[in-house]
This record gives C-alpha cells, structure tokens and sequence, in this order.
C-alpha cells in the first residue's frame, strides 16, 4: 500500500468527507491551510500517482475520488505503527495510553466490547 505524507492525508481526509470534489471545492475546504491552489493540485496529482485517488474529466474540470477507504487505510497504518513500534503487539499501546490516562471511559467500554466480541467469535 502507498505512503501518504501528512499533508497529503489533510488532502485525502477532506474527499474522503465529501466526493467527488473538484479541484476548486477541495482547495475550498482546505481553506484552513491557506495552502495556494497549485499546492493543492500537486497534491492531488500525487495522490493520483500513488493510487490513493481516481479521477474523472467532467467539462474542463476533474472529480476526485478516493480509491482507497479511509478504514483500510487505518487499518494498514495501524497494523504498520503496531508492527514498526510494539513488535506487532497491541496490548503496550493500549498499556502504555492507559497508564497515561489518555482513555475515556467510553474508549474502555468499546474496547471492552470488541474483546467481548472477538472472545464469542474465536472461542
């Protein structure tokens, strides 16, 4: 699966929302980034390049559209951070956010509820 930089990914998390975008509609909702519009379709055409987005012509403009979900990509960076990190091992991550107090009560319960469910479904 392809690299996307940071700033790549502000690009990718905007269509995601919202497709297909035009050029000028993404460069709208980017606005926060005060990124130039050049800048933008660069971006754009890279991520077109990687595989991360599709296109299509309408008129004089382009639509895009992701080519990858936002859930798989997760899923790939996050099994890539778990492998890189914590020698593919999951439980010091959640370890080491919940010695630092960074987990809700509702991030337990959900994660109480997705071993409850991979215990019914693996046992």
């Amino acid at each position: 699966m392809m690299e996307i930089s940071n700033a790549e990914l502000d690009v990718m998390q905007v269509i995601w929302r919202d497709h297909p975008a035009s050029s000028a509609e993404i460069v709208a909702r980017l606005d926060n980034k005060r990124w130039h519009e050049k800048t933008v379709k660069t971006f754009l055409s890279r991520l077109v390049k990687k595989g991360a987005l599709t296109f299509e012509k309408e008129g004089r403009s382009y639509l895009y559209s992701p080519a990858i979900s936002q859930q798989d990509y997760q899923l790939k960076e996050s099994r890539s951070i778990i492998s890189r990190l914590f020698n593919g091992r999951v439980s010091p991550l959640v370890a080491g956010f919940a010695k630092q107090s960074k987990l809700s009560k509702d991030d337990i319960e959900d994660l109480k509820q997705i071993i409850q469910d991979w215990e019914k479904n693996n046992d």
